[in-house]
């Protein structure tokens, strides 16, 4: 088959068959749920591991957020740079087994003296968390450009929409698994069963999945660098107002999402009195499952709605966004665990289009070779302001909250640390009642102010539909 030919297949079927780009889908989908099960497993354990490393809301916001996503973001740029030219397989398959590796290492975090050097539990988990953030670096980029030269433009929202559930159907796994493993065993086992499969998985990837022609899916003539350099992505993003709008808004969504998630099992522990293990499965667990529904949902929605409203990938997140604002607002502010379920149900589902959206919009605005850069660039902005400040600023709100409470009522040297755990039974009776009050609310009102910003994320899809037809390149 001549070259020319080759080309129009791969532009309107892609690469290899129907039921090995299945495959590959699933092959890669099974790694992004890996990588948010090794993500989101601290704030399923939070409730057991806080207490016992004694650390505050704000620190948990440093651990989960921050400290996490400042070097996957800063290393998730060279990688993806990197993936534009060389075997994104491999790629994939080091960094699978590098983040696996220090999320098992998670469990072993404890205070060390190296000569006259002491290093605090707190400190030991951080080096490991930014380990994982090493590693998951250098997954969603060379997988974006994977996908798009496994499937052609057509069929590439459906198929990022799938892909996009590994941050929910992860989530969900890392409640159903962290949660009674940690009520059974303990918090540090958890992170010992959830981190050492992701090296089998990677030997897995590494032995089934084909690395395809660069460029498969592109229409035929399509011109291609020899090399291609960071400022070239950026270059050619410049002048995409809806990639920037597009970009904004995930952000923000970002930002309120990853701060919820990471405090969720917190605020149920606090607010209904549940375990870490009855937290997850409860109430974690469902409303992920929810959540990864709406996120394919939305794909394959603004998929059939192409032809006739090509700017429905934008415009249907920003409608989830928008809704999920007073959902939230009833679900951080119910006294009824189950109303506080459906809300919070219903919110992820309609809510979490906006994943398969970002994807879809962040690679059909650029050419082939900078789809990967693309999306680095995408989740530089996304991870180290969305999901690197959302947790630690709901946590140091939560903190200022508390001190402001607490002081209010006659005991302002009472500590976040005394309210938690067993340390709550040795205080006094007037002290465990302010603890009672105030070591919930302080958490609740925080939840609900961040989540309001959902609607701020919404406004900015909806801005990016003025630019999104001309902006595209894919169609």
């Amino acid at each position: 088959m001549s070259a020319v030919s080759d080309a129009d297949q791969g532009h309107i079927h892609g690469f290899g068959t129907k039921g090995y780009r299945s495959y590959v889908l699933s092959a890669l989908l099974l790694i992004y749920i890996l990588n948010f099960v090794d993500r989101g497993l601290l704030s399923v354990v939070a409730p057991a591991m806080k207490p016992e490393l004694g650390i505050s809301d704000t620190a948990f916001g440093l651990l989960t957020g921050f400290g996490f996503a400042l070097l996957y973001t800063v290393v998730g740029i060279p990688l993806a740079q990197f993936a534009e030219t060389r075997h994104r397989v491999w790629i994939m398959t080091v960094c699978v087994a590098l983040w696996s590796l220090m999320t098992a290492l998670c469990g072993l975090a404890a205070e060390i003296t190296i000569g006259s050097v002491t290093l605090g539990a707190f400190w030991v988990l951080l080096a490991c968390r930014v380990g994982v953030g090493i590693g998951e670096a250098g997954c969603t980029p060379p997988a974006n450009s994977l996908i798009a030269d496994y499937y052609p433009p057509k069929r590439r929202s459906t198929a990022l929409g799938f892909y996009a559930m590994g941050v929910t159907l992860g989530t969900v796994l890392a409640n159903l698994i962290g949660g009674p493993v940690t009520d059974a065993f303990g918090w540090r086992t958890a992170f010992f069963v959830v981190g050492a499969p992701g090296l089998l998985v990677a030997l897995v990837l590494k032995l089934t999945v084909r690395e395809p022609p660069r460029g498969y899916t592109d229409p035929p003539g399509t011109v291609r660098r020899a090399t291609v350099r960071f400022s070239d992505g950026l270059r050619e993003l410049a002048s995409k107002k809806s990639f920037w709008a597009m970009a904004a808004g995930a952000t923000i969504a970002a930002f309120c999402g990853y701060g919820i998630s990471s405090f969720q099992s917190l605020f149920i522990n606090r607010t209904f009195g549940l375990t870490a293990g009855e937290a997850a499965l409860w109430i974690n667990a469902p409303v992920g499952i929810a959540s990864a529904v709406g996120t394919v949902a939305t794909g394959w929605l603004a998929e059939r709605m192409a032809r006739r409203h090509p700017t429905a990938i934008a415009w249907l997140p920003a409608i989830g966004l928008t809704a999920s604002v007073p959902l939230y607002v009833l679900a951080f502010s119910t006294d009824h665990l189950w109303i506080c379920l459906i809300a919070l149900s219903v919110a992820g589902c309609i809510k979490y289009g906006y994943l398969a959206a970002q994807y879809t919009i962040g690679q059909g605005v650029v050419s082939a070779q900078v789809r990967a850069v693309s999306t680095a660039i995408l989740l530089f902005l996304v991870n180290l302001l969305g999901y690197g400040l959302g947790p630690l600023f709901i946590g140091a709100l939560s903190d200022l909250l508390f001190s402001l409470q607490v002081a209010d009522l006659g005991a302002g040297t009472l500590t976040r640390a005394a309210c938690e755990g067993a340390a709550r039974v040795a205080l006094a009776t007037d002290l465990q009642a302010i603890c009672e009050a105030a070591h919930p609310e302080s958490l609740q009102l925080s939840m609900l102010l961040t989540a309001c910003l959902y609607a701020v994320g919404g406004l900015c899809f909806l801005i990016t539909c003025r630019w999104l037809k001309a902006d595209m390149v894919a169609r």
